[in-house]
């Protein structure tokens, strides 16, 4: 699940507004955020250790650091770090 979340905002982050229809875009991206919204807390720890575990291992410098802010992007996340 955290790779398919993470390519989905990582495609629609990098689209061009010719190449998305803006409404649709925040729809999409309300739509994952609604989904990270509703996880548990233990579920949140492990998205953002997944997230870590995936930025650690990502080799192009861009991704990775979009991987390591992809939790800001969501607010409500509880990060006890």
């Amino acid at each position: 699940m955290p790779e398919a979340l993470v390519d989905v905002r990582w495609f629609i982050e990098g689209s061009e507004d010719e190449q998305m229809d803006q409404d649709d875009a925040v729809k999409v991206m309300g739509g994952v955020a609604h989904v990270v919204s509703t996880l548990s807390s233990d579920q949140q720890q492990e998205l953002i250790a997944l997230l870590g575990a995936m930025a650690a291992a990502e080799t192009n410098p861009a991704r990775r650091e979009f991987l390591e802010k992809f939790p800001e992007g969501f607010g409500p996340i509880d990060d006890p770090s």
